[in-house]
């Protein structure tokens, strides 16, 4: 699903970001990106976007190789993607399902399957009845919702989420952690960048992939397993 071999990405002037970065998230995974800010998180979910490409190495996403990427090839793969962001980017002249409806329209969607799409995402993260509401007449975990149902338009295969909790308060966001476990449980890949450590502690039964100064430093998925009776 997603394949990070060796990977390095380096800035002229900050340097490296990444440092021989290799893991691989399966289908179906849940995994956390914790670490340090600057440590890398967001870097590594930028080259699964292929917004970026690696200096060093291979990032393998949904079939697709950034070696081998051609700038046409990019809107294909991010169909297969949804994207969370902690300060949600939600239209502000745009209803909560306009601003989901947009998503679909960008895509090239039968107009005809837009509407019923939205009601059913709407109804999915818990905001049938503030369908007609703009931004500023939610409050951050609502517009967080929008955000989500805006990310599941296009039945990505990977839902990526950088600090969706991040401008959250412990309800709110316990609430879009529960919608992402929910989506996780239909088969949904999700990689969730976080600083929330107590959150990612609640939770220990999903992955976690910690960074430190661009290198990954622990992966639980690396970890020795004790075994049981034969």
């Amino acid at each position: 699903m997603i394949k990070f071999t060796n990977v390095t990405k380096s800035y002229p002037r900050s340097g490296a970001a990444l440092d021989r970065v290799s893991f691989h998230v399966r289908k179906g995974e849940f995994v956390f990106l914790t670490g340090h800010s600057g440590a890398g998180k967001s870097t590594i979910l930028r080259l699964v976007q292929m917004a970026e490409s690696p200096t060093e190495g291979e990032v393998r996403v949904s079939g697709f190789s950034s070696r081998l990427m051609r700038p046409r090839d990019i809107p294909q793969l991010r169909r297969r993607l949804g994207v969370v962001f902690q300060e949600y980017r939600l239209l502000r002249d745009r209803t909560a399902d306009e601003n989901v409806a947009f998503a679909l329209e960008v895509t090239g969607a039968k107009r005809q399957s837009i509407s019923p799409r939205v009601g059913r995402l709407m109804a999915q993260v818990g905001l049938a009845h503030k369908a007609r509401a703009y931004p500023e007449e939610l409050s951050g975990g609502e517009r967080q919702r929008v955000a989500v149902a805006r990310a599941l338009a296009n039945d990505p295969l990977v839902l990526l989420a950088d600090e969706p909790t991040g401008n959250l308060d412990g309800w709110a966001g316990e609430g879009i952690f529960k919608l992402f476990q929910d989506i996780n449980a239909m088969g949904t890949s999700v990689v969730m960048a976080t600083h929330d450590l107590d959150l990612v502690r609640r939770h220990p039964k999903y992955r976690v992939i910690e960074l430190n100064q661009g290198a990954v430093v622990f992966d639980s998925a690396a970890e020795p397993r004790t075994s049981g009776s034969a």
